[in-house]
């Protein structure tokens, strides 16, 4: 073969750095994922053994998602200040700490403390603030699709574990499950400490996409402050608001409801937990596509538009849910899983857009306010969902609420305003 013309060696194309911290991201974030796939597989068997309602069991996991929402946005703003590696490090090992020592509790304040506040805590440092943070640094192209990639993290983990976690409680008991969740948390530290980088400049290169060096900034102190300064600001304009509610709903009608009380509403119904375990897992599976192709169509269609097509979609599929639960598997709900799971978290990109777009380089710590009031929804109905359950006898009437509060953050997504970007500066 005789080289090229002019005589020069053909350059080959390296992958840019960018796109091996998204990579270390996307494992760690999977890691971390095992402790979100436990909380409904325990529910019965907490139950069972200490008596516990499914009230006082819903509150627990309920203080879990609150505090998994409204620590996320100080733990970017740590992130700013003592750097992603550090926090990340830390979260994950408080997390491993809590769900270790669930396996001694005998009382029902040690399983808030364990897996509500400790285990809370360490979850709400590695929230999707976290994945936001490293799309916002590493990528200035591209950012739709990556942070679509990087969501779909938590629901890959989720495939992973359910059927493993899920095995684990049905064939010997919950106690073990806890330990493999601490475990494998603690795992994913070592890969976190040695290849996560907290800037391009760290090793001398650009932002992906970027057309110019972008320096590292300097620490910014006072991390708390900057968090509520942040929300002080946000909550005097309109669409922060709109964002917080659509996504509030957003938490209530996924981690609150499907993601807490699935697999014991699915038992109550005569189906086996590893069965129910393994539909959510399913659900995983198609959440990955769904997110990553929602990613792809925000960087190319209206993100408002985007949130109120998923959401109107949630609502009907939650409505005709109570007559799909069974004691066997059946083609219908099999449709359900796939549809659902197509639209699990695909209102993360777009909301991160908007966010983007409205909220500039505070971004970050915007979402993760928006990303708290998921959270407090879905503590909301992960707590009143146990209480429907206790009082009711079945699940039914949180099915319909849920799938009736879909339609109205259908609407509420279609009155967000449009920031038209800033004019390009005129060529001298």
């Amino acid at each position: 073969m005789q080289p090229p013309a002019g005589g020069r060696k053909p350059t080959r194309t390296r992958v840019h750095r960018a796109w091996f911290v998204a990579a270390v991201t996307f494992v760690t974030i999977i890691g971390a994922a095992a402790f979100r796939s436990v909380p409904g597989l325990f529910i019965d068997p907490l139950h069972e053994e200490f008596g516990w309602s499914r009230g006082t069991i819903g509150a627990a996991v309920s203080v879990n998602l609150a505090l998994y929402g409204l620590t996320a946005p100080f733990a970017a703003a740590l992130m700013d200040r003592y750097g992603i590696r550090k926090v990340v490090a830390v979260a994950l090992t408080v997390i491993a700490l809590g769900s270790g020592l669930t396996v001694w509790m005998t009382a029902a304040w040690q399983l808030m403390l364990c897996w509500g506040l400790l285990v809370g805590l360490g979850s709400g440092s590695m929230a999707l603030a976290f994945a936001a943070t490293v799309t916002n640094r590493w990528f200035t192209e591209r950012r739709g699709l990556v942070s679509g990639i990087l969501t779909a993290a938590s629901a890959s983990g989720q495939l992973i574990f359910l059927p493993v976690l899920s095995w684990i409680v049905d064939t010997h008991d919950w106690r073990p499950a806890a330990v493999t969740v601490a475990l494998a948390a603690l795992a994913v530290v070592p890969f976190v400490w040695l290849l996560l980088h907290d800037h391009p400049a760290d090793v001398g290169q650009k932002p992906y996409g970027a057309r110019e060096f972008v320096p590292k900034p300097a620490p910014v102190p006072g991390a708390a402050r900057r968090a509520l300064k942040v929300l002080s600001s946000a909550v005097r304009t309109g669409p922060f608001w709109l964002l917080a509610g659509t996504f509030a709903i957003c938490g209530a009608s996924t981690n609150g409801l499907i993601q807490t009380h699935f697999v014991p509403a699915s038992h109550d119904h005569g189906m086996p937990i590893t069965t129910a375990a393994s539909l959510l897992a399913v659900i995983g599976v198609f959440d990955v596509v769904g997110t990553i192709a929602s990613g792809w169509f925000t960087d190319r269609f209206d993100s408002r538009r985007l949130l109120a097509v998923y959401y109107a979609l949630r609502g009907i599929s939650l409505l005709f849910l109570p007559i799909l639960l069974a004691p066997s598997v059946h083609p219908p709900m099999i449709f359900f899983i796939v549809f659902y799971g197509l639209d699990w978290v695909a209102t993360v990109p777009p909301t991160l857009a908007l966010c983007r777009e409205h909220y500039g380089d505070d971004s970050p710590i915007v979402f993760g306010w928006v990303l708290a009031s998921h959270q407090v929804g879905a503590a909301v109905v992960a707590f009143l969902g146990g209480v429907a359950r206790d009082t009711f006898g079945s699940y039914d009437v949180v099915w319909y609420a849920s799938g009736a509060l879909c339609a109205a953050a259908a609407l509420m997504a279609l009155v967000i305003r449009h920031r038209p970007s800033a004019p390009a500066p005129a060529a001298p």
